[in-house]
């Protein structure tokens, strides 16, 4: 079995307005942009894992104990 192939970069115009970059502790060096916030999550590399139901909600519920997106955004959480 062969690993898919890498997933292309976003293009410019559809990352230019966004206020953070979420990186998820992979290590990777990203170009880094002034007035952008760049918090990192350190959650478990799917690679290489089986692709059960329980590895998949494992990683769902490490990126939940974090801070929910909604307060990064400073939007109001939804009821």
């Amino acid at each position: 079995m062969t690993s898919p192939p890498p997933a292309d970069p976003l293009p410019d115009e559809a990352v230019r307005p966004v206020g953070i970059d979420l990186t998820m502790g992979c290590g990777d060096a990203y170009p880094i942009v002034p007035g952008r916030r760049y918090p990192d999550w350190p959650i478990t590399d799917a690679e290489g894992a089986p692709t059960a139901v329980v590895v998949v909600r494992g990683i769902r519920d490490e990126t939940d104990a974090h801070i929910p997106i909604t307060e990064l955004l400073g939007a109001p959480a939804s009821t």
